[in-house]
C-alpha cells in the first residue's frame, strides 16, 4: 500500500471518531487503539518488547485479548533490565512459565480503572492506598502521595506510573517503570 494511501485510510478513520472523543496517548513511539485489545496494542510499542515476549513465552496472549475487563500495569523495558542480571533469561526458560505467569498475572486486575478512579479510591482510602487483588491473587496498592500515581506489589516495590489511560476494547493499561513482583 502506497504511504499516501495509508494517511488517507487514517484521515478517513479519524473523520468517524464521535465528536469529543479522546484520543490515547502514544506508548512506545507507537499510537494506541481503543478498538485494538490489550495484546493487539502492546505489541506496538517499542517500550514493552520484553513484556511482549514474557506474555508470549508465559502462554498468556489469548487470556490478555479476552473480552475483560482488564486494568494491566504495563513495565517497560528498563523495568525489566532493572532487574537482577539473569532474571529475565531465567523466567523465560520453558521450566518456569508457572513463576513466569504468577509474576506476569500479578500486573493484572479484573476491571477496568482509570488513573482518575485509582487516584480517588486512594485519597477516600483510610489508609491512603487503595487495595486491589490481581488475577494471581497477589495484591497491590495504589498510593497517590503528590499528583503521581504509584503501584506497590507485594514485597513493597513501588512502581510510578509513568502513562496512565492508554484504553482498549478490553481494559485499560497505565505504564509504570518497575516489575511488581509476588512473593
Amino acid at each position: 500500500m502506497k504511504p499516501y494511501l495509508i494517511l488517507s485510510a487514517s484521515l478517513f478513520a479519524a473523520s468517524l471518531a464521535p465528536a469529543g472523543a479522546q484520543e490515547n496517548p502514544m506508548v512506545g513511539g507507537a499510537p494506541m487503539f481503543v478498538e485494538r485489545n490489550i495484546v493487539e496494542n502492546a505489541v506496538n510499542s517499542a517500550d514493552h518488547t520484553t513484556l511482549v515476549a514474557a506474555v508470549e513465552a508465559a502462554g498468556l496472549v489469548d487470556a490478555l485479548q479476552g473480552d475483560g475487563p482488564f486494568t494491566v500495569f504495563a513495565p517497560v523495558n528498563a523495568a525489566f533490565e532493572a532487574l537482577p542480571a539473569g532474571t529475565v533469561e531465567t523466567l523465560l526458560m520453558p521450566e518456569n512459565i508457572e513463576m513466569l505467569q504468577r509474576i506476569l498475572t500479578s500486573h493484572v486486575v479484573a476491571d477496568n480503572l482509570s488513573g482518575a478512579e485509582l487516584m480517588r479510591r486512594a485519597r477516600a482510602s483510610s489508609d491512603g492506598f487503595f487495595h486491589l487483588e490481581t488475577l494471581s491473587g497477589a495484591p497491590l496498592s495504589a498510593q497517590v502521595p503528590g499528583r503521581t500515581l504509584w503501584i506497590y506489589d507485594q514485597s513493597g516495590n513501588a512502581g510510578r506510573v509513568t502513562i496512565s489511560d492508554v484504553n482498549q476494547s478490553n481494559g485499560v493499561i497505565h505504564v509504570v517503570d518497575t516489575v511488581l513482583l509476588p512473593r
